[in-house]
């Protein structure tokens, strides 16, 4: 069984693709071009933004973020404690200090509540100039953008949705990477809408950022690639990879986002319905409003329960299982000894010990999802 299964999704698509990418390369058409520009009009349409720019990978969206804020020495971005590295990563690595604020416990996302202790505490601290808040749509789920937007509103804070999950997500109709004032997101092959290879956007409704985020991508450019007026970085994405992207997101929108939601809600049903709360399991939760793209279904296992053990005996039954994430944000060695270690997150630190994530995609099978279901149930 794979854990996401892009060769199965390869072989439904696989004409389509095929005949886009041979196009692109019998036109000797490598780096951007019609493919690169229809697809970022396609991607800002269907968020709802006025702005799209691809560029190589989810890590350089968030960067060209900060960069076109001009977030650097001094500053603090406020950043969920459960998350993937690269979003504490690419505020230090401007120089900037990230605060790690703990998640809810349900839905893996951003505390609001516990937002706003960290952003009274940091202000009436005044060692930094608080600048913006990253919000993460973690395994799918748009965070509380509606509580989110509030306090970054009261306490005059720019918010990055950090999207790199969370793209096809919805909350209260609005998609997600559409709800941060710049939003970014990452085609990494096993994200929700993934290429081949690595590949990433920025979105926005503001002008001048989106001109200071194309600029930034290729080498500060002016009026011309070889007019350079600012110090960027080569950020761009693969003419063969928007290819890859035109057909695939064909595909999610006509079905993959709806069938990978069946999924989700198939295995739900089975757990509910073979005692896995009462084992002490906890099971995803989608709020209502809330509309979730499944980047993972992840669960938490009872407490005190051997998951080591746990993924071995799986794995000896043909089953993969991963663990998102193993280790806090503000635990992670690269911030040892920095204001960043320093963290009040005991939901975070609790749910690193049980968080395990099962095989998902759209493609799965109902005999794949109740073997998951039934040998599970009996380890725990």
């Amino acid at each position: 069984m794979e854990f996401r299964d892009l060769k199965k999704q390869y072989q439904v698509l696989k004409t389509d693709i095929d005949s886009k990418v041979q196009t692109a390369c019998a036109n000797a058409q490598f780096i951007g071009g019609a493919p690169v520009k229809d697809l970022e009009k396609a991607l800002a349409e269907y968020v709802g933004v006025k702005h799209c720019i691809t560029c190589a990978n989810g890590t350089d969206a968030l960067s060209l973020a900060v960069m076109a804020w001009g977030i650097g020495e001094g500053d603090a971005v406020f950043v969920p404690d459960f998350t993937y590295f690269a979003s504490g990563e690419i505020v230090a690595y401007e120089g900037a200090t990230p605060i790690f604020v703990d998640v809810c416990r349900d839905t893996y996302n951003i505390d609001p509540v516990k937002l706003e202790k960290a952003i009274i505490k940091a202000k009436d601290e005044g060692k930094y100039n608080l600048k913006a808040v990253v919000a993460v749509d973690l395994f799918g789920l748009p965070a509380d953008f509606d509580e989110i937007k509030k306090i970054c509103k009261k306490y005059d804070l720019l918010l990055l949705e950090d999207g790199a999950q969370g793209f096809g997500g919805k909350l209260g109709g609005k998609t997600a990477c559409g709800f941060g004032d710049i939003s970014t997101t990452s085609f990494f092959p096993a994200k929700p809408l993934g290429c081949y290879g690595d590949g990433g956007a920025v979105f926005t409704d503001n002008d001048e950022w989106a001109d200071l985020i194309r600029s930034y991508a290729v080498h500060g450019k002016g009026s011309s690639k070889y007019d350079n007026i600012r110090v960027g970085v080569n950020s761009r994405l693969d003419t063969v990879q928007a290819c890859v992207l035109d057909v695939k997101f064909d595909a999610f929108k006509k079905y993959e986002l709806e069938d990978i939601n069946k999924v989700a809600a198939k295995y739900t049903e089975l757990f509910t319905a073979a005692g896995a709360l009462e084992k002490g399991m906890v099971l995803p939760v989608i709020k209502q409003g809330f509309y979730s793209s499944w980047a993972q279904y992840t669960i938490q296992l009872p407490k005190g329960a051997d998951r080591e053990k746990i993924q071995s005996e799986m794995k000896a039954l043909g089953i993969p299982t991963m663990i998102y994430y193993i280790k806090p944000m503000h635990c992670q060695g690269a911030f040892e000894g920095t204001d960043s270690a320093v963290a009040d997150c005991e939901v975070t630190d609790e749910i690193c010990d049980r968080v395990l994530s099962l095989p998902l995609d759209p493609y799965k099978s109902d005999e794949d999802i109740q073997k998951v279901v039934s040998e599970l149930i009996k380890l725990v």
